[in-house]
């Protein structure tokens, strides 16, 4: 839903990533420090029961992540390596804010609902893969009421409202999250299966010329 904004926010990264581009620090390395920095944002603070911490150091991170596209259009330096490496790091990074999360729900004897931030991470998991693997085949798999953004937004908001004391609202936002990726799941499921029985249906046979 969110990405229907990428062009807005690509004119507003533009002069960001500008400026960035002047330092010398290239789109790879921008994914690279982004990834780790929310890695150890996530794997350091939330297991400790810091999340709020957790979050303000995570969200610093994937804002700074968001600019490695932008430096990448500044600079001409778009590659399928760079395409390849962001999108996997971009999984990494997000295993980690929910391993973190679950890891610290843990710590605070609040175990079911470590398993539903379990559960959104596979559901997330699944969500990222059926896309890559429709992509692979050669269909469209665009759909999704909660692709990567709002996903982030959601448990983000929710775990630095937690870590301020807010009651509830993270365990309402991870069954929330949670009903929403297995949504998207469904969307993507039956977008590729009617694009698929597409291909399948039988043409009708086109009569050969007489000679």
């Amino acid at each position: 839903m969110l990405n229907k904004l990428r062009p807005a926010l690509g004119r507003v990264l533009t002069p960001i990533g500008q400026a960035v581009a002047r330092t010398g620090v290239s789109p790879n390395m921008i994914t690279v420090i982004g990834t780790v920095g929310v890695v150890a944002g996530a794997l350091g603070l939330y297991p400790l029961g810091e999340f709020f911490w957790g979050t303000v150091v995570i969200t610093a991170f994937v804002l700074f992540d968001m600019l490695d596209g932008a430096v990448a259009r500044v600079t001409g330096r778009i590659s399928k390596w760079g395409a390849f490496l962001d999108s996997t790091s971009d999984r990494v990074a997000d295993a980690a804010i929910f391993a973190g999360l679950m890891a610290g729900l843990l710590d605070t004897d609040r175990r079911p609902l470590a398993y539903v931030a379990l559960y959104c991470l596979v559901a997330g998991v699944v969500v990222s893969y059926a896309k890559a693997r429709a992509e692979g085949l050669g269909y469209t798999c665009d759909v999704g009421i909660a692709e990567r953004s709002e996903r982030l937004i959601i448990v983000l908001v929710a775990a630095g409202l937690d870590g301020l004391g807010v009651p509830y609202v993270l365990a309402g936002a991870l069954w929330l999250l949670a009903a929403l990726s297995t949504f998207t799941v469904g969307q993507r499921f039956l977008a590729v299966r009617r694009q698929a029985l597409a291909d399948d249906a039988p043409r009708p046979r086109v009569p050969e010329p007489r000679p």
